[in-house]
């Protein structure tokens, strides 16, 4: 998975991008979604469907998914206990960003992952 974030996105963008994918269809969006709905659909993270609801993009699933990892990975080098999803769990498990500890069975953040947290952190401040 190749996605560039050329955008710097708010919380209340990514929660919105959230909101936007377990949104049903033909529900009215809250005011969250309301307010952030112009810039994400103008930088392609959503459309609007022909009956005019809204959906997010593939561009808009991978940057809600590398945000799910990243809070994932940052929740696993708090706490090992924290959980995760089992898509974000298999993406960090065979990038080699979390490991399985064998002598407690808890997940743990790899080398790798510190390092990778790391970068993100002095890149960017944003996610």
């Amino acid at each position: 998975m190749k996605v560039t974030m050329n955008h710097k996105l708010s919380i209340d963008e990514y929660d919105a991008l959230e909101q936007i994918s377990k949104l049903p269809k033909n529900v009215k969006p809250n005011a969250c979604i309301g307010r952030n709905t112009k810039r994400l659909s103008g930088i392609k993270l959503v459309t609007f469907r022909k009956d005019g609801s809204l959906e997010l993009t593939e561009t808009g699933r991978q940057v809600l998914f590398i945000k799910q990892c990243i809070d994932g990975l940052r929740a696993i080098a708090n706490d090992g206990d924290a959980p995760l999803s089992g898509p974000v769990a298999t993406f960090l498990g065979k990038k080699g960003h979390v490991e399985i500890n064998p002598e407690t069975g808890k997940t743990e953040i790899s080398v790798r992952g510190r390092e990778c947290l790391a970068d993100i952190d002095m890149n960017t401040k944003s996610i």
